[in-house]
């Protein structure tokens, strides 16, 4: 009964962190769309502060057991490349 309850636990936080995840993926993709100003500070500044904060729950799900630390850093790293095609594609323009 304990280990369902403790891989409840880390389904729970692997999908609130891949929640968050994509809503920054979103954003992303909104950018990407309409490609207005990617180089825009606010813009920056916004995906800026989403990472962090991502990263920083993360770090935390790490830290209590919840996930691996590598399913964190595939999600961190699935953000980064979009990130990456986004720039590719403001470059193009």
């Amino acid at each position: 009964m304990a280990s369902e309850i403790a891989i409840d636990h880390r389904e729970k936080a692997y999908a609130i962190l891949k929640a968050d995840a994509d809503k920054i993926l979103k954003l992303i993709k909104v950018q990407m769309d309409n490609l207005t100003m990617p180089q825009c500070p606010l813009y920056e500044e916004v995906l800026d502060t989403q990472m962090f904060g991502l990263s920083r729950e993360i770090d935390f799900a790490v830290r209590l057991g919840l996930i691996e630390v590598s399913e964190g850093k595939d999600l961190l790293d699935t953000l980064e490349h979009e990130l990456s095609s986004l720039h590719d594609a403001s470059t193009r323009k």
